[in-house]
């Protein structure tokens, strides 16, 4: 491999097969290809087609789905085309780096002064890509036809055909209704789009707690910018961890420089960056880093050549045409429960109008007229469908999110904040997240000794290197030379413990370990660092190339941190405390391995081995000037080391951590430890935060030896059974705290292990895995999901960002690197475990919230609506309640209830309940319609119809009797009243019914508000669990209910009646009988929680 540095000319590099993004390739192709194949004028003509195309189909789907796609495909195509031409013409990746400069007309040793950037903001914009366009006249369409409106429609239609021409003679009450239903779609849709609205500011108010910032040169000195303040011409410094922050031309680049293009590319691997030209096309060149991409390893520095929507990504975003995000378990359930609702409504209403035309029309001709039949019909579909239950999930959720901002969570979408109720395993890094991320030397250890750091600082600090004893003064070089940690410049003023330090959390320790033996500033220009090769997991260990100035040879020697167990391997000499050299023999090597087991296992330590190579005669390090040839000259020669100490550096855990853990044991969610430290640093770690509790603790041992009896004895029954299980979280008696089984693996026990091995393991309920690559991480993700487990990964580090993506949860912490942040759907902006504690109990209550809600909507726009007409139909009864107070109650009424309910807080504490089962414990079920119809529902229905056979009686004298099979009697002369007395009547008697439900569903919002706990423990009024919007809703109901039934308008055109004022007071019994009812539910669930009624409890 041909890697050239120094100057732009081309670059060879082994080209690989990697799995491009759809448009990214697309757009890769077009590049390539000589010419366009559209005239502007034909591609223009083609867009504005395709933009009306893609209106129509919108709105009225009327062509198949591949005709739709085939359209789609062409207007995708079309502005492909237009991104590719405008592409063709960059030449940044192929003009020399002093030419970049010049075209840009930057100075490379000071940058843009603050002036120049302004006047590049004001001309190019911020650097901030463009959402995707609104489409508003789409969505208006979507608010207007969409959701349930589109049932609303055909029910407008149909009324209106009632009126005229059907209507013989018209019923002004049908052309009324089609007015109200009008209204009630413009009324839906100012809701959902004053919803969306609502729901886009709070997410992008949520999403702009995090200013991402970037180092970049302005005015000859390094600053800290923020990304959408970068301009074209800014030169910007890139490390491991970075998100490239704007299309970015690569001028200095480090030997291990990888760039992760996945996320634009699809390349499943990092590429190799360089600072010459790959490839003539502009996307695939390796010498550019685009938008959107991060570096996996390395540093290098660029010079910014577009920013804002003039980057690839910008451009590439301008293709995307806003496809709608995946829809969330709950809205996949909702959906399908009103689906459901639906189909049921069409064929009942189907039903009664079939009833009408082959039994109702020729026994009882005069009963039922054509525009009644249709009427009635639509209306069962009109008030069959709870209308507020989509808006509830989106209020829902959007509640929720908002109550998690509060806690410094930042949640980037709103399918994550029910997932997370969901979860039953968290995998969590140790550095950073169960622990502080400062790190401070504890113990220093030589080839004959060991020793507190505190007692060496206090014996040996010094103000210069040379004053320092020998053995200290290689343990100084090496933890200083071998480092990419440095000082923050704006607190050099402080003490050397108070200092912020920037890099990764081992350098900073180390960087202030040495800056206590001996300040660094004089230390650094004695020293001169040709080469370095940062630290990463799978060689664990980091390497340096220096020079000693003040030698006369100069001659370069290498040092060396990382990992004891791969770096001991390649050492053949040791320093004693004396600072003399000795040659490695077992004893030593002995005497090292243990010191680190001990460190680790009784301090927590992480431990690191510090070397070094010095040459005396030759030298093949010495004069290599090219910096790839330097590079493998010393990676070859990374044998030999002296070993010149150990380190024992302790991170103290958070000090939330031991809480947190305990409460996400006692909610049923299991707490792995997945790290790259030290098997015994890590379970020592593990024991101090809670996540191991077991006296005894297994190893990879144990799990092989349970598989070979398993095995030799052919014993599967138990494996078979636990298999059965392992997506349950085991929570019986069993398992309790003393016997609790605990399992440490390290990384390289993990190879070679089957399904079997990984079935047992699934078992444990505290597991730590050490020394993880993130292959192994990945790989530890994977098969939890692959137990039905839902899998939510903390992490921090680049190292951390493809378990994240593989789990159902990623969860960054706020001082993480950008790319962990970028990877993850939930941020902890304070750093603070106990947070997502709150996350977790979050998404729960947003699951039970709306079960409350729907508990609440279906008794009454299902059963005690449906049933009226049934007995219309069936019973011959005059119709009790009229589609119009239904239509009150499913759009009013029932509205400010519902929404209400979802700001309940949780009966009892949700971290005391094991997670629910997505694929078992769905949001309706069984024992749900039990509850909502065979309980609440019946009772509504009795209520309901007993005040209007009431009102019949007590006002007119009619008897009940008189009243079924009525059919077409009902008419003039019937029971010696007229057809006006009756008709009058039945719309007071019509309107008491609607009364009765109106206060039967307060009733029903006062118990919806628990589950299994009383009601009176609910307090609305005060106390931790008081919901006082609740009561709003009764004044809401009563002054809907005057309106459309005192006032006189109402009365002549939607045949409503003046309510007895007894009327307003007679139900209130029947409602406190409903409490009582449930209340009564409650008692026996809680006392007999066996008992078959607790069984099919909801």
């Amino acid at each position: 491999m041909d890697i050239q540095v120094a100057d732009s000319r081309p670059v060879t590099i082994p080209n690989g097969t990697p799995q491009a993004a759809v448009e990214f390739h697309a757009l890769s192709l077009q590049i390539s290809e000589s010419g366009t194949r559209l005239s502007d004028r034909r591609h223009r003509t083609q867009t504005h087609v395709s933009r009306w195309r893609a209106l129509l189909y919108t709105v009225f789907p009327l062509l198949t789905a591949h005709q739709q796609h085939e359209a789609e495909e062409h207007q995708r195509e079309a502005a492909l085309l237009q991104v590719a031409n405008e592409l063709r013409t960059h030449t940044y990746h192929l003009e020399s780096i002093p030419a970049v400069y010049e075209q840009l007309d930057v100075d490379p040793s000071c940058g843009l002064c603050t002036d120049e950037a302004v006047r590049r903001t004001e001309t190019s914009g911020c650097n901030v890509v463009s959402s995707a366009p609104r489409r508003l006249v789409v969505r208006s369409f979507g608010w207007v036809f969409g959701g349930f409106n589109r049932f609303l429609w055909p029910a407008m239609i149909v009324f209106w055909l009632c009126w005229k021409p059907i209507g013989n003679p018209p019923q002004p009450g049908n052309l009324a209704m089609a007015v109200v239903i009008i209204l009630v779609i413009c009324l839906q849709a100012l809701f959902g789009a004053g919803q969306e609205w609502t729901t886009h500011r709070t997410m992008h108010s949520i999403t702009n707690m995090v200013t991402a910032e970037t180092r970049a040169m302005r005015n000859g000195q390094q600053v800290q910018l923020a990304q959408s303040e970068l301009v074209p011409g800014d030169i910007v410094y890139l490390r491991a961890g970075d998100r490239v922050p704007a299309d970015v031309r690569l001028v200095r680049v480090s030997m291990d420089l990888r760039v992760d293009r996945s996320e634009l590319s699809g390349a499943p691997d990092p590429t190799i960056g360089t600072t010459g030209y790959t490839n003539t096309n502009y996307l695939e060149t390796r010498n550019m880093a685009m938008m959107g991409m991060h570096i996996a390893q390395g540093q290098c520095t660029g010079v910014v050549v577009a920013t804002g929507d003039r980057t690839v990504l910008g451009r590439i975003g301008q293709l995307v045409t806003g496809n709608p995000a995946d829809r969330t378990i709950l809205q996949i359930e909702v959906q399908r429960l009103v689906n459901w609702l639906t189909t049921i409504s069409l064929v009942v209403g189907t039903l009664f109008v079939v009833l009408w035309a082959v039994w109702l029309r020729p026994k009882y001709p005069g009963f039922m007229s054509v525009s009644d039949a249709l009427a009635n019909g639509v209306g069962v579909l009109v008030t069959f469908v709870p209308g507020s239950l989509p808006i509830s999930l989106i209020l829902a959720m959007t509640m929720v999110a908002k109550r998690m901002q509060r806690y410094k969570l930042l949640v980037k979408n709103l399918t994550t904040v029910e997932t997370l109720g969901t979860v039953t395993v968290i995998c969590c890094e140790k550095t950073g997240t169960v622990t502080q991320r400062r790190m401070v030397p504890t113990r220093i250890g030589f080839g004959d000794t060991e020793m507190e750091f505190d007692d060496l600082v206090s014996t040996c600090e010094a103000a210069t290197v040379d004053a320092l004893d020998v053995a200290v003064r290689r343990v100084h070089e090496t933890a200083f030379l071998c480092n990419a940690a440095r000082f923050d410049p704006t607190s050099m003023h402080l003490p050397v413990n108070g200092r912020v330090v920037l890099g990764d959390a081992t350098d900073c320790a180390l960087l202030r370990m040495a800056e206590h033996l001996c300040p660094l500033q004089p230390a650094r220009r004695q020293y001169n660092t040709l080469l370095t090769v940062p630290f990463n997991l799978r060689r664990r260990w980091m390497l340096a190339v220096c020079t000693d100035r003040t030698k006369s040879a100069q001659s370069p020697f290498m040092v060396a941190k990382g990992a004891p167990e791969t770096l001991l391997p390649k050492c053949t000499q040791v320093q004693i405390q004396n600072g003399e050299i000795v040659p490695m023999d077992h004893t030593r090597r002995s005497r090292i391995e243990e010191m680190q087991h001990r460190w680790a296992a009784q301090y927590g330590c992480r431990v690191l081995l510090l070397c070094r190579r010095e040459y005396t005669e030759s030298n093949p390090l010495s004069g290599v000037a090219d910096s790839a040839e330097l590079y493998a000259v010393a990676c070859q020669n990374m044998c030999e080391l002296c070993v010149v100490g150990l380190v024992g550096l302790v991170d103290p855990p958070r000090d939330e951590i031991l809480d947190s853990v305990g409460k996400f044991r006692g909610a049923g969610i299991r707490v792995f430890m997945v790290t790259g430290d030290y098997a015994p640093t890590a379970a020592f770690v593990a024991r101090q935060c809670g996540i191991i509790t077991s006296t005894t603790v297994d190893g990879i041992d144990e799990i092989n030896a349970r598989v070979t009896v398993n095995k030799s004895e052919k014993r599967t029954d138990d494996i078979a059974c636990r298999s059965t299980a392992r997506s349950l979280l085991v929570s019986d008696s069993e398992h309790t705290l003393a016997n609790r089984s605990s399992l440490v693996v390290s990384g390289p026990d993990l190879h070679g292990l089957g399904a079997v091995h990984w079935d047992i393991i699934a078992l444990y309920d505290e597991c730590v895995f050490a020394r993880i690559t993130p292959e192994q991480k990945l790989q530890v993700v994977e098969e939890m999901r692959g137990r039905k487990h839902i899998v939510a990964v903390t992490g921090d580090e680049v190292n951390d960002v493809p378990a994240m993506r593989a789990a159902h949860v990623g969860v960054a912490m706020g001082n993480g690197t950008q790319v962990a942040k970028a990877a993850s759907n939930v941020v902890l902006l304070d750093n603070n475990f106990s947070s997502l504690v709150v996350a977790i109990e979050c998404g729960r209550l947003l699951f039970i919230n709306l079960k409350k809600v729907i508990v609440y909507l279906l008794p009454m726009t299902n059963l005690s609506e449906i049933m009226p007409s049934l007995f219309n139909v069936v019973l011959g009864l005059p119709i009790p309640l009229s589609t119009f107070l239904m239509l009150v109650i499913n759009t009013i009424t029932d509205v400010w209830a519902s929404v209400v309910l979802i700001h309940e807080e949780p009966e009892t504490d949700l971290m005391l309940h094991p997670p629910r089962n997505p694929s078992k414990d769905g949001l309706v079920d069984v024992r749900f319609f039990i509850q909502a119809y065979g309980f609440v529902g019946l009772v509504q229905t009795i209520t309901g119809h007993t005040m209007f056979f009431l009102c019949l009686y007590l006002r007119g004298g009619i008897h009940p009797r008189d009243v079924f099979l009525a059919f077409n009697k009902w008419t003039d002369g019937y029971l010696s009243k007229s057809k006006a007395e009756l008709t009058e009547l039945v719309s007071v008697s019509g309107s008491v019914h609607f009364m009765a439900l109106v206060v039967m569903q307060w009733a029903n919002m006062f118990v919806a508000r628990t589950r299994v706990q009383s009601v009176f423990r609910q307090n609305p009024f005060w106390g931790p669990r008081r919901n006082p919007l609740l009561l709003v809703a009764v004044p809401i109901a009563v002054s809907v209910s005057l309106i459309v039934n005192e006032f006189q308008w109402f009365n002549s055109v939607f045949l409503t009646g003046k309510i007895p004022v007894e009327f307003f007071f007679l139900p209130i019994p029947f409602a406190f009988l409903l409490v009582g009812l449930e209340e009564l539910r409650k008692l026996v669930v809680r006392r007999y929680p066996n008992a078959g009624l607790a069984r099919i409890a909801w």
